[in-house]
């Protein structure tokens, strides 16, 4: 069975959607295999059971994991269950003919959300290219050794963590340095793609769709050479991304020894409750450091949002939040760009009432 871009009306692939959900969310993987084949039954074409129907209950797991209605534990066995039902359809839908080029599916090191990636590689599959599918945290000397032993024509680069981007950036330079294109795509890369061009990738893609179809149109001109990251990015010169980076674990302590004494709420602090504030606090250094890579206000205040939404959402006060910039920016005050990041994500928590 050769399944590829048609598929049916949204309102049979939401209710497909919906008793997946109702599967993975049980722990119930025979019921969910079940759901897929009724899916492919009633004549919902593979690529959408792939994309309409695991790719919006996946998407679905992911918003309510951050609206804390679902535990972790949950998150990690829908999403398990959700992998194995996908590594199922091959036997269901057969085989398709090779038509187009070659292309290496792969994840950024270090990201760990490999399902994008997965249905973007299936996806490609059923569309008839030839494809080397990778999976999460792939180390970038084993991806270039992969690249001289099987020359693709494109790398599918994936990535849904922003704080994963200076490391997008050297495996896309690698990756053009070896003379493969790279498609990006992935929550990290922005909704409009705008860290996939300033990175320098030859294509972005919103999704496995859009990419699929931009594979199909043509194939990525081949590079020739790839810039170094301060000539695409001149703000690096200042040094102030690599000197927060090195730093981080002790911007960490001393900001976490600042809270300590300044927030008394904290003496009384479970060592569960401790570990989730030092774990904060790491993420905000990461963000602020990836956002002077990118040399972008909006990834960090973005992250932000995120943050008071989460917190929100587990009942967490928000007020820690804001002690924590400042005192990050009187550790960093020598530093203009972070100075002026961490004012902007302060001003934009006080526009959010936080």
């Amino acid at each position: 069975m050769n399944s590829t871009r048609t598929h049916t009306g949204g309102t049979e692939q939401a209710k497909y959607a919906g008793l997946l959900w109702d599967a993975v969310i049980a722990a119930d993987e025979h019921t969910a295999h079940d759901v897929v084949h009724a899916a492919l039954d009633a004549g919902v074409s593979a690529e959408s059971v792939l994309l309409d129907v695991i790719g919006a209950v996946q998407r679905r797991i992911g918003a309510e994991w951050a609206a804390a209605h679902i535990s972790v534990a949950q998150e990690h066995a829908a999403t398990a269950i959700n992998e194995r039902v996908i590594a199922a359809l091959p036997a269901r839908t057969g085989g398709t003919s090779v038509v187009h080029d070659r292309i290496t599916v792969t994840c950024v090191d270090g990201e760990w959300h490999s399902l994008p990636a997965r249905l973007l590689a299936e996806t490609l599959t059923l569309r008839g290219f030839a494809v080397d599918y990778l999976g999460a945290q792939v180390p970038l000397p084993r991806l270039i050794t992969h690249l001289h032993r099987t020359a693709p024509d494109t790398v599918a680069l994936s990535s849904s963590i922003p704080v994963r981007l200076p490391t997008a950036h050297a495996t896309i330079t690698a990756c053009q340095a070896a003379g493969v294109p790279v498609i990006a795509g992935g929550a990290a890369f922005g909704v409009d793609g705008r860290y996939a061009r300033l990175l320098g990738a030859q294509a972005w893609a919103p999704d496995a769709r859009a990419a699929a179809d931009r594979l199909a149109e043509a194939p990525l001109p081949r590079p020739v050479g790839a810039p170094q990251p301060v000539d695409l990015l001149p703000h690096l010169a200042d040094q102030e991304y690599s000197m927060v980076a090195r730093s981080a674990t002790a911007l960490v302590a001393a900001v976490y020894e600042g809270l300590a004494e300044s927030l008394p709420s904290m003496a009384d602090y479970t060592e569960l409750e401790r570990e989730h504030t030092a774990a904060d606090l790491a993420h905000i250094v990461d963000f602020l450091a990836t956002a002077l890579y990118v040399g972008d206000d909006d990834l960090f205040t973005g992250f932000l949002s995120w943050t008071v939404g989460i917190l929100a959402a587990r009942g967490v006060p928000t007020h820690a939040l804001r002690a924590g910039l400042d005192l990050l920016a009187a550790e960093l005050r020598d530093f203009p760009r972070a100075s002026g990041l961490l004012a902007a994500g302060a001003a934009h928590l006080e526009r959010l009432g936080a």
